[in-house]
């Protein structure tokens, strides 16, 4: 699976984009210039994408739509195709920096050898653009059949079905489910190939600047990975990410102008298309990018036809041409333009900042900051040498704005004055989130021009004695972009393959068994468990019976919050595998069991409970909590059943050993977690009751490698355990060793600095307990007669009720 989703995936993407490139160009009479055929090919096939999954009866065929597109390309332009792939081999500098820039993109998951998407828990956003993009191409928005009252259905109801851009989903649903590929790991090679998709507009701009050979290579590739732009690929923007390349094409398209504008009508279709695919995939909002690029054109073209050079008939028929090409590619959204615009006035309006702490700053336009956060600020040497960098690339900037004016590139400097224009006027109309999106489309233009200075310097007639000033503002622009990335690639936090594997065998073990409860605070587990019909209590679209189940968004979710009468509908509850948690109902029985996850059934028939009540506190009171349930027994038949507690050892944490810089942070709920912010080892004492093999448990959220010691010998290393969210600790697998009774000690170790991915990512510690290894997952249950509640007294238990099924 990981060579199919890194490495044959975005081979195929490269030829499905070449592919409905070349068949666009010839088309559009040969107008596409080379380093735009995989951009201009991608939005072909969003478009394309789009108008199919409009239609429910062909959604599924989608795939094999585009994949007949691009065939056909290829074979009305093959000669075309081989005479680039040999032009290629003679001069590669494009096609190196296209996969450089993949390569860098993807890294996280490449290092780690495994499918996985990173930066995981720095947004939930992209498990809705998972599930989407499943539904889109295997449904279309017929929403008909969804189950409303459970999450799965909330989600695609109220994102996809109020005309939300989708234009990115349907083109990564279609190309993946051609190869028949997971989506959830082919997910960040999507992203990673969007972005290598910008390199060939950025290289066709950065050769308008007059930069050639190695200099414009690494001003591409600069300019594809700017920190925030990586950052953004990073955790899944993926509308963004796709977006990118198409305003990165029209302004290449801008900057040749020469080759197509005024000639035959028909050399307007790419720049129509690039315009509609681009507005599939952000939304309206795009039109304000797209109008800086129409605007140059409409100048430039009004201007030739003062000029006698184009007629006005021929100018008229292309500006038809292309309007009929933007109105067709993108009919769905112009379908729905009133619930397109409310989308685009929510995002631009809303008041939630997402995943970001304060408003990003404009100083992150340049490419440049040194911190594994693109949310938080740099610290100490970091901030000082972000500032250095900025400044250098401010000054750099000037230079090349005025070195596009002194090459006499007029329209490229329009473009690129409007496009900056139209970002500032986007940035004061807009809030916090939908600012850091204008940001992250500006920063490439920003450090195009930037490069700008770099090839003033290599142009002037002093150029042999600038060439080693010029070489170290290349350093400075470029060292400090992958900087910023490396940062980033060192803090990434990747999805962990084994649960979310497991996940995927349960879904097809229990398939259409649903509805289903999911108790973890995962929303990712919607894709995964797609045929389950799923509802999570703590998810941001909760069912409204169950919701209570988690104190507030973000809190763990206790089954014992709610109403007996709620569970009716849930034929399956999908938990955790921990016994800190209680258990559900006695109605329910353990169906399915493996490292991560357990599947509770609910037994044919089994009523509702008349009464449940968690019981908490020593036995003593528990007894008393009992009787009170047992007071509430009228009916006849009736039984009262109480869960028993497992047998569980807590490692006091509080009175541990560690290194003073693991201070506690408050995340959510009542969580208060150790952060082993640096390398260390924490050591803690604890004392078993009685001999045996015992399972240790670890609760936390753990990227980084850390080691496991019991009494100096080395039990585990854990790696990559991650939960859904922050806010939730996260139960790794238990770890068996047979211990004798008495005092023990336990240590955790996180190792020092290393390359692996993830190595500065999430690293919190909420609890290391043990349990008996033969600790039974299911109760056990006991079950009496409500006269005879005493006889439950002097054990703990998590739960106490009454009801008619014994449920044993």
């Amino acid at each position: 699976m990981f060579v199919a989703t890194v490495l044959l995936y975005p081979c195929a993407l490269v030829a499905l984009s070449v592919g409905a490139g070349l068949a666009v160009d010839r088309c559009s009479g040969g107008s596409v210039p080379a380093p735009l055929l995989l951009s201009v090919g991608a939005a072909a096939l969003i478009g394309l994408s789009q108008l199919s999954t409009a239609v429910p009866a062909l959604a599924p065929a989608t795939p094999y739509l585009m994949a007949a597109l691009a065939l056909a390309g290829l074979a009305l332009g093959g000669r075309r195709a081989l005479a680039l792939a040999r032009r290629a081999l003679r001069r590669g500098w494009l096609p190196a920096v296209s996969v450089s820039a993949y390569a860098l993109a993807l890294a996280p998951v490449l290092a780690a050898g495994r499918p996985s998407f990173s930066s995981y828990m720095a947004l939930a956003d992209s498990a809705v653009h998972l599930i989407g993009a499943d539904f889109l191409i295997g449904h279309s928005r017929d929403f008909a059949h969804l189950d409303l009252h459970n999450s799965y259905g909330q989600f695609l109801r109220d994102y996809y079905g109020t005309s939300y851009p989708s234009g990115a989903d349907t083109l990564f649903g279609g190309s993946a489910s051609l190869l028949g590929l997971p989506l959830i790991w082919a997910f960040q090679p999507f992203n990673a190939f969007m972005l290598a998709a910008a390199a060939g507009p950025c290289w066709l701009l950065a050769g308008r600047m007059r930069l050639r050979g190695a200099w414009a290579a690494l001003a591409t590739l600069t300019a594809v990975l700017p920190a925030l732009v990586y950052a953004y690929e990073l955790f899944g923007s993926i509308k963004e990410v796709t977006a990118l390349p198409m305003l990165l094409t029209l302004g290449a398209l801008v900057a040749a102008h020469r080759s197509w504008l005024g000639r035959a009508p028909v050399r307007a279709i790419p720049f129509a298309l690039v315009f509609a695919a681009g507005v599939s995939a952000l939304g309206l909002a795009f039109g304000a990018w797209a109008l800086a690029a129409v605007l140059v054109l409409a100048v430039v073209l009004g201007e030739r036809v003062r000029a006698g050079a184009v007629s006005a008939r021929r100018a008229t028929v292309a500006v038809a041409l292309a309007g009929a090409t933007l109105l067709v590619v993108a009919l769905p959204t112009w379908l729905e333009l009133h619930a397109a615009l409310q989308v685009a006035q929510a995002i631009a309006s809303t008041g939630n900042s997402g995943n970001l702490h304060a408003p990003l700053r404009a100083t992150r336009l340049f490419g440049v900051w040194l911190n594994g956060s693109y949310k938080l600020s740099p610290a100490g040497a970091p901030l000082l040498a972000t500032h250095v960098l900025v400044v250098v690339a401010l000054g750099s900037t000037l230079l090349g704005a005025a070195h596009v004016l002194r090459i006499r590139a007029h329209a490229l400097a329009g473009w690129l004055a409007l496009t900056l224009l139209a970002s500032l006027v986007v940035t004061e109309s807009v809030t916090t989130w939908a600012d850091a999106k204008t940001l992250v489309l500006t920063s490439p233009v920003v450090v195009l021009i930037a490069w700008g200075g770099v090839a003033a310097l290599l142009a002037g007639p002093r150029r042999r004695a600038l060439l080693p000033v010029a070489g170290l503002l290349a350093l400075a622009l470029a060292g400090g972009v992958l900087a910023s990335d490396a940062l980033q690639y060192h803090s990434s936090d990747l999805a962990p393959t084994a649960r979310y594997s497991e996940l995927a065998s349960l879904d097809g073990r229990f398939a259409g068994k649903g509805p289903t409860l999911f108790t973890d605070f995962d929303e990712y587990s919607m894709y995964e468990l797609r045929d389950l019909d799923v509802g999570g209590p703590d998810f941001v679209y909760p069912p409204l019976a169950v919701a209570l189940a988690a104190g507030g968004h973000g809190d763990p979710v206790n089954l014992d919050r709610i109403a007996p009468d709620a569970l009716l509908a849930y034929p399956l509850i999908v938990t955790r595998r921990d016994p800190s948690l209680s258990r559900p109902p006695a109605a329910y029985r353990l169906l399915w069991q493996r490292a991560y996850y357990q599947v509770w059934g609910r037994r044919a028939g089994a009523p509702a409970a008349e009464l449940h009540v968690a019981l908490s506190g020593p036995s003593s009171a528990q007894c008393e909590q009992i009787g009170s349930v047992a007071r509430h027994a009228g009916a006849a038949g009736e039984r009262l059943i109480a869960a028993q507690a497992p047998e569980l050892v807590q490692v006091p944490l509080a009175r541990a050993s560690h290194p003073a810089r693991w201070g506690r942070q408050r995340t959510g709920g009542a969580r208060e977690g150790l952060v082993m912010s640096v390398p260390g080892t924490l050591s803690a004492s604890f004392t078993l009751p009685s001999p045996g093999v015992w399972q240790v448990w670890v609760q936390g959220q753990i990227m980084p490698t850390v080691t496991l010691n019991v009494d100096g010998r080395r039990v585990a290393s854990i790696a990559g355990q991650l939960d859904g969210n922050s806010l939730v600790p996260n139960t790794v697998p238990p770890v068996a060793i047979k211990l004798a009774a008495g005092r023990h000690r336990v240590s955790l170790t996180r190792s020092g600095f290393s390359l692996a991915p993830g190595n500065g990512g999430q690293a919190v510690l909420d609890a290391i307990f043990l349990t008996p290894a033969d600790t039974d997952p299911q109760g056990p249950l006991r079950s009496v007669t409500p006269s005879r509640w005493r006889a439950l007294c002097g054990r703990s238990y998590q739960w106490a009720e009454l009801s008619r099924s014994i449920g044993t």
